[in-house]
C-alpha cells in the first residue's frame, strides 16, 4: 500500500509543487514523508494488532461510565501524540499546516489498521468548525484542547424523526441567563432534544467531550420556522467549562440514553444522547448548556465543510477496508492449495494441488479487489488535493477545484461504500469456507464495511443530491468541468499506444453520461427524473473511476523509468480489468435514466 500512496502523492497528484505555496512553504517532501512514516508506524503498532480485540469486546456501560479495552485508550493517546489531530491546522493554533491531502493519506493507515479505533478525524473536524466560525474564547476553550487530544469531539445531527432531513429537527435551544445568554463563551442557551447515531458520543477516554449540536431557536411566539434556514449550531460540552477555560467537573445535562450494537465498527460507541432530561442540573436548572457558534440560522452552512470532509472520510474508510481484505485474501491465495475440482480439465487426478492464486477465477477476484480499492483510494486523495486547491490555489485553480468537488463528493462517498464492500465479499470467497469464520479477518472487514453504505447518507440520498442538485449547479458547470477533465485524460492517453483503446472507451462513456443527463431532465419533471437517481449515481461512479484509472495509468506510463515492472504490471492490469469488466455496466444504468423508466415510481404499496 505504501508504494501506491507514495506514487499517487508524488507523481499523480504532484504534491511537490505544494511546497511552493506560502501556506506550505516551510514543508518539504521530507517532512511529508516523515508524517506518513509516523502514521504508518502507529497504525501498525497500536491499531492493527487490536482490531479483532475491539470487535469482540464492545464498549459497555457500567454505572455512569463507559468501559473500553485498554487498547482503545492507548490507540487514542498514540494518535493524539502523532500530531495528526492538528495536522492541517495553522501554526498559531498549534498545528503543522500540512496539506489536507497528506493528512488524508496519513489517516488511510489508521483506517486500514482498525476503523473501530479511528475516531480522530471527527475530533479534528469539530476543531476546524469551531476555529473557523466560533469566537476567540470558544476557540481557546474548545479547539485548543481538541487539537491536543485532551478533549474529543462529536457531531450531533440526526434525530429519530430526522435522520438526514436536518430541517425537520426538533431539538430546541432557548436563551439562558442574564442579558439573553451573556457568557464569556458566547450566547448561552439551554437545549432540549434527542440526538441519535452519535459516533463516539460517550466514553471516558478524554477529559471532556465537545458536542457540536444542531438545534432551532424558537421565536417570541415559541415557534420555529420550517426547513433548514432556522437551524443553528451550538457547542455543548459533556462537562461544563469554568472561567479558566478548563472542565469544571460539573456534568452538563447530556445523558447517554442508549447504545447501538452494530454489525461492524464495534470498537466505537454509537450513542443516543438525551439533551436536557433533568438527570443533571447545570447551574441548578434543567437543560443542556450550549453556546451559539457564529450567527443564528447558519448552522448547516457552518458544518458543511466538516460534512464534506466526513463524506470523503467515509469513502476512504471503505477503500481501506477493501484494501485490508484484498491483502488478506492475496496472502491466503498464495499459500493455500486447491484440490482436484480446481485443476484444469483433462489433467489426471494425480496431478499435484496448485496454489489458489494460480487459478484464473481467483485471479479475477483478486484483480477486482485491487481495482476497486486502489481506485477508490486514488479518488479520495484526488478529492483531498482539490480541497487544498480550493484553500490555497490561484483563483482560477480554486474555482475549478470547487466545481469539481461539488460533483465528485457524492461519488467519493458512495462508490467505495458499494464496490469496496463487494471487494470484501470477494475476499471471503477467495478464503472459501474459512472466509466465514472468525479465525480469519475478512468476515470482520465485510461487517465493518457494510456500515459505509449508510454513514453520512445513503446511496439514494446522494443520488438525489447528484442528479437533482449538483449536475444542475451553475447551469451545469460542475458536470461540464468533470467531463472536460475526462476529455483531457482521454486526449493525454492517445500519446501512449497501449492506452488508445481505453481513451476511446472513456470518451464514449463520457458522451453517454452527458446524453443521459440531458435526457433525464428533458421533460422538466423532477419526479420522473429523480426516480432513477441511484442508477445515475452508479453510472457516474463507474465513469469517474474509469477516468481515475486511466489518468493514473497515464502517469504510470510517463514515469515508467522510476517504477518497478511489478508495480507497472499491476496498475496496467487494474485499468484493463476496469475498462473491460466494469465500465460496460453503465449502459444498463444509463438506459433507465435516459428513458425515465417509471416502474419504481409507479409501483403501488398494495402491490407488494
Amino acid at each position: 500500500m505504501r508504494e501506491t500512496v507514495d506514487f499517487l502523492l508524488l507523481y499523480w497528484l504532484g504534491i511537490p509543487e505544494l511546497v511552493d505555496r506560502s501556506r506550505f512553504s516551510e514543508h518539504s517532501l521530507g517532512s511529508f514523508g516523515q508524517a506518513l512514516d509516523t502514521c504508518e508506524q502507529i497504525a501498525r503498532e497500536k491499531f492493527r494488532p487490536f482490531n479483532r480485540l475491539v470487535d469482540a469486546e464492545e464498549p459497555r456501560i457500567e454505572g455512569d461510565s463507559m468501559v473500553h479495552p485498554e487498547a482503545t485508550r492507548e490507540a487514542w493517546d498514540a494518535y493524539a501524540a502523532s500530531g495528526l489531530l492538528a495536522a492541517s491546522q495553522d501554526y498559531e493554533d498549534g498545528g503543522m499546516q500540512l496539506p489536507f491531502v497528506v493528512e488524508t493519506a496519513g489517516n488511510a493507515f489508521f483506517l486500514k489498521g482498525s476503523v473501530g479505533l479511528c475516531t480522530g478525524p471527527s475530533t479534528a473536524g469539530v476543531a476546524r468548525v469551531i476555529t473557523a466560525h466560533g469566537s476567540a474564547r470558544q476557540k481557546l476553550a474548545f479547539s485548543t484542547h481538541l487539537l491536543t487530544g485532551k478533549f474529543a469531539g462529536t457531531l450531533c445531527l440526526g434525530e429519530p424523526q430526522a435522520d438526514a432531513g436536518w430541517g425537520d429537527i426538533e431539538t430546541r435551544a432557548w436563551p439562558d441567563g442574564d442579558g439573553h445568554g451573556a457568557d464569556p463563551l458566547g450566547a448561552r442557551h439551554r437545549l432540549l432534544g434527542l440526538k441519535t447515531w452519535v459516533c463516539a458520543g460517550d466514553h471516558e477516554l478524554n477529559d471532556n467531550i465537545v458536542h457540536l449540536v444542531l438545534a432551532k431557536i424558537p421565536g417570541a411566539d415559541g415557534r420555529t420556522g420550517p426547513g433548514a434556514k432556522d437551524v443553528s449550531l451550538f457547542v455543548v460540552p459533556k462537562k461544563l467549562i469554568g472561567p479558566d477555560g478548563q472542565p469544571s467537573g460539573e456534568r452538563n445535562d447530556v445523558v447517554l440514553d442508549g447504545l447501538a450494537h452494530k454489525c461492524g465498527w464495534r470498537g466505537t460507541t454509537t450513542a443516543r444522547l438525551h439533551l436536557g432530561d433533568g438527570r443533571h442540573l447545570p447551574h441548578g436548572k434543567p437543560g443542556a448548556v450550549g453556546y451559539l457558534v457564529g450567527e443564528a440560522g447558519h448552522g448547516l452552512a457552518y458544518v458543511s465543510q466538516m460534512l464534506r470532509e466526513a463524506r470523503i472520510g467515509a469513502g476512504l474508510a471503505a477503500a481501506m477496508l477493501g484494501m485490508a481484505g484484498f491483502e488478506a485474501s492475496l496472502a491466503y491465495a498464495r499459500v493455500a492449495c486447491q484440490g482436484l475440482h480446481a485443476r484444469a480439465p483433462g489433467r489426471p487426478d494425480w496431478t499435484p494441488q496448485v496454489p489458489l492464486i494460480e487459478l484464473a477465477d481467483v485471479k479475477r477476484m483478486l484483480l477486482a479487489q485491487k481495482a476497486y480499492s486502489e481506485g477508490a483510494l486514488a479518488l479520495q486523495l484526488r478529492c483531498a488535493r482539490l480541497i487544498d486547491d480550493v484553500g490555497t490555489g490561484a483563483p482560477a485553480t480554486a474555482r475549478e477545484a470547487r466545481a469539481l468537488l461539488e460533483v465528485l463528493v457524492p461519488v467519493a462517498k458512495s462508490w467505495p461504500g458499494e464496490w469496496c464492500l463487494e471487494a470484501n465479499s470477494l475476499a471471503i470467497q477467495v478464503f472459501g469456507s474459512a472466509g466465514y469464520t472468525r479465525e480469519f479477518p475478512v468476515e470482520q472487514h465485510w461487517r465493518d464495511n457494510r456500515l459505509n453504505m449508510i454513514h453520512h447518507g445513503t446511496h439514494g440520498a446522494h443520488g438525489l443530491e447528484l442528479l437533482g442538485d449538483k449536475v444542475l449547479m451553475d447551469d451545469g458547470d460542475c458536470l461540464t468541468v468533470l467531463l472536460d477533465h475526462m476529455e483531457r485524460t482521454a486526449v493525454r492517453a492517445l500519446d501512449h499506444p497501449g492506452l488508445r483503446g481505453h481513451s476511446a472507451d472513456l470518451a464514449h462513456a463520457a458522451g453517454q453520461l452527458r446524453g443521459a443527463t440531458r435526457a433525464s431532465w428533458s421533460t422538466g419533471e423532477p419526479d420522473e427524473t429523480l426516480a432513477n437517481a441511484t442508477p445515475y449515481l452508479q453510472a457516474v461512479g463507474h465513469v469517474v473511476l474509469a477516468w481515475i484509472w486511466l489518468d493514473v495509468l497515464c502517469c504510470v506510463e510517463e514515469n515508467a523509468a522510476d517504477l518497478s515492472p511489478e508495480f507497472i504490471g499491476g496498475k496496467r492490469s487494474c485499468a484493463r480489468y476496469f475498462f473491460r469488466f466494469e465500465l460496460p455496466k453503465i449502459g444498463a444504468w444509463l438506459g433507465v435514466v435516459t428513458e425515465r423508466e417509471s416502474v419504481c415510481r409507479l409501483m403501488r404499496n398494495d402491490w407488494y
